[in-house]
């Protein structure tokens, strides 16, 4: 069993810099990667909105900032353990004990950066198609898909990101969204509308996936009409929001109806010494900045706490 002074779950950008904060303060943390390194920033493939990268010759790709982020927590001192967790235990804490699949540690002090993941269709075809034609990251998936069509399923910032990604590959990328208007801001809008690559099918669900072996297309049905219709392809990309990762948490942490961690305005859960930031207590931002804030913040206060305790 490790003893450490604090213990970080997650490695998303709030994670990171969390882990950068309490190296430089001298605690020493563990990261606890999680199943990917960096979160879901790791398969963004353009990164316009975070400040301080961005240039008019060079738009950083999600990879190249956590490789930065990764590497100046490491350069002061955080160890990053490629590794899950699967079991917490805080009822009798400090120490606070994790369980992952390949140690237990014992904490001081935790912070929790467990992030979030994307929301499934729920339909016919779609568990049974994942890595035959249903994809949730264009990034990692678009290549395959060269000279081909693909329907993206939403309306958000993710899926007109990923729609004008696809767009280097597919031939046609036909976006399928329940509502008459996109909740993407202006700016993507705009670039997907001029798009000739990029086609709309409004007021529309899928309610099937459809193949044999692989993705052969989708049933549509107009929630308006009530008609429903075939509509061929050959990929089917899921953007229609995220769930956070805490079901290792349930009964450790205080957490809202859809489980996301409760936290006040200094990131402390119901359980002092337990910290928590990023994608698993925000639900409203989900923003790369604002999680990197949010990693700051807890790992600031997680040092004073740990100070007062002495």
């Amino acid at each position: 069993m490790e003893k450490e002074q604090v213990v970080i779950i997650g490695s998303g950008p709030a994670g990171l810099t969390a882990a950068m904060y309490t190296a430089r303060a001298q605690l020493n943390p563990v990261v606890i990667a999680g199943p990917q390194l960096g979160g879901q920033i790791s398969l963004t493939s353009e990164v316009e909105n975070y400040p301080g990268f961005w240039s008019e010759d060079h738009v950083p790709t999600g990879p190249e900032l956590v490789e930065v982020m990764q590497k100046q927590a490491e350069h002061f001192g955080a160890r990053l353990v490629f590794d899950e967790v699967t079991e917490v235990d805080f009822s009798a804490g400090p120490p606070f004990r994790i369980k992952t699949y390949g140690k237990e540690y014992l904490a001081e002090g935790v912070v929790v950066t467990a992030g979030a993941s994307p929301r499934h269709l729920g339909v016919p075809g779609e568990e049974e198609y994942i890595g035959r034609g249903v994809s949730y990251c264009g990034t990692c998936d678009g290549f395959f898909f060269r000279g081909k069509d693909v329907v993206v399923v939403g309306g958000g910032d993710s899926a007109m990101e990923e729609s004008i990604f696809l767009t280097k590959f597919a031939n046609k990328v036909e976006v399928i969204h329940r509502r008459d208007q996109l909740r993407a801001g202006a700016v993507l809008q705009k670039r997907a509308f001029a798009n000739e690559k990029i086609s709309f099918v409004w007021d529309s669900v899928v309610e099937e996936i459809v193949g044999n072996g692989v993705v052969q297309g989708v049933k549509v049905r107009n929630v308006k009409t009530g008609e429903t219709s075939f509509r061929k392809t050959d990929g089917v990309f899921i953007f229609i929001g995220h769930y956070p990762n805490s079901k290792f948490l349930e009964g450790k942490l205080a957490m809202d109806e859809e489980g996301y961690v409760i936290t006040d305005e200094l990131y402390r859960t119901s359980v002092p010494g337990v910290y928590a930031a990023g994608e698993i207590q925000d639900a409203h931002f989900r923003q790369i900045a604002t999680s990197v804030g949010q990693g700051a913040g807890a790992g600031m206060e997680l040092e004073k706490w740990l100070a007062a305790q002495e």
